[in-house]
């Protein structure tokens, strides 16, 4: 039977060497049948985390006109602010306001790779209006990128690979990201609501995991399980929630599975809801070649085929299940490549700007894809129509989208 719920794994566990096997257990089950955990005593303070959600929140509450002087379009990093509905996820409008910040890096060099802009200064609310807001939000990203690189170290050890098996695909001073996101109701959304009521689309993370802080006490993030059904991923005071990504599934041969999942907006008269997901890196240098063909190393067989008995219990697939390889067509060689391609498909807008060529490209891609497939169904609507078979029937698959960064 596929999951129902999404498990608590307690952090403090792994640091103790008596418990430690309990909870390499535990994140065991969670990497080969959910995808998704909630995970307590991270080793971050209530009083930080408390921090983190007042600033975050009030951002929201800033002047339009000072959010708009740090307006993501502004610069090429993509980082920075986004007016409500700017975003795409799987055709749809997401219907989100956030701001979008990483650990820093200076501005790259005339020589450096184009994909190093997304590597770059923050635009920061202005101190005048948010005096907390940079500090809080510096000490945050670098306590969560720690924690983020020692949890990567467990997931390794979970499923019997060295400890050290990711580090080879983290720079030194690696670039992780963090959005804070505000979900108006559908009440407040008032016209753009009546286009429904998309958070967030049907989605899968690309890298490797990402942790959400569930800033207020909406529902509105759920998980798909192997059977199609949505499960409630409700906030849980004093825990992040761990998305497992696909670039974690490829590298350990499907083993890790990278789950599904969707934002709904909340419901009239609910009020906004508020998330602050944080995504942690992988270096943009990362070949392909050296990815799909070297990667982590093999998970050990016994591993492999207990993963295997999981898919045999639930059918022997799941709805959403599709290939994911690093390599997203012929145009990216390396990972920073590939992900500057997706910011520019994320937000057309800044693309205009500061990519014309990568979106003109773009465009012309989805183009080809979409006359495939609009040939595609003449022909079955023909097959179909000489058979006599009327509709017909067959799988009806979500559209899932798969993404460099998410909210949630």
């Amino acid at each position: 039977m596929s999951f129902t719920s999404i498990p608590i794994l307690d952090l403090a566990l792994a640091r103790d060497p008596a418990t430690k096997p309990q909870f390499l257990s535990e994140l065991r089950h969670a990497l080969m049948e959910v995808g998704f955990l909630y995970l307590k005593n991270v080793g971050i303070s209530d009083e930080l985390f408390n921090k983190v959600i007042e600033e975050g929140r009030a951002f929201f509450d800033i002047p339009t006109e000072e959010k708009l002087k740090i307006e993501m379009k502004n610069a090429p990093s993509f980082l920075g602010y986004s007016r409500l509905s700017a975003e795409v996820t799987a055709g749809a409008i997401d219907h989100r306001e956030q701001i979008d910040l990483s650990t820093e890096h200076p501005l790259p060099g005339p020589d450096a790779p184009r994909y190093y802009n997304l590597r770059a200064p923050n635009q920061w609310p202005s101190p005048e209006v948010l005096p907390n807001f940079r500090p809080v939000f510096t000490e945050y990203m670098k306590r969560m990128g720690d924690i983020s690189i020692y949890f990567t170290s467990l997931i390794a050890e979970a499923i019997e690979l060295p400890s050290d098996a990711f580090n080879k695909y983290f720079d030194a001073d690696q670039q992780h990201k963090l959005k804070i996101v505000k979900y108006p109701d559908v009440g407040e959304l008032g016209a753009e609501g009546k286009e429904g009521n998309q958070g967030v689309g049907p989605h899968k993370d690309s890298m490797l995991t990402s942790y959400l802080l569930q800033a207020s006490p909406h529902r509105g993030l759920q998980v798909q399980n192997m059977h199609g059904d949505w499960v409630d991923c409700p906030p849980v005071p004093g825990t992040l929630v761990v998305a497992i990504g696909q670039g974690l599934e490829a590298l350990t041969g499907g083993v890790c599975v990278s789950t599904t999942h969707r934002v709904l907006s909340p419901p009239a008269g609910a009020g906004a809801r508020y998330s602050i997901p944080f995504f942690q890196g992988v270096s943009g240098d990362a070949a392909f070649d050296e990815l799909e063909a070297v990667g982590v190393g093999r998970v050990p067989e016994h591993v492999r085929e207990e993963r295997r008995r999981v898919l045999a219990r639930n059918g022997g697939r799941r709805l959403d299940d599709v290939e994911f390889t690093f390599r997203t067509g012929g145009a990216a060689r390396t990972l920073g490549e590939a992900t500057l391609r997706n910011r520019v498909k994320s937000h057309p807008d800044v693309g205009e700007r500061w990519y014309p060529d990568i979106l003109a490209s773009l465009r012309e891609e989805q183009a080809r894809l979409a006359a495939r497939e609009r040939k595609k169904e003449k022909e079955k609507e023909k097959e179909q129509g000489s058979a006599g078979t009327g509709a017909g029937g067959g799988d009806v698959r979500p559209s899932v989208s798969s993404k460099e960064v998410e909210a949630h």
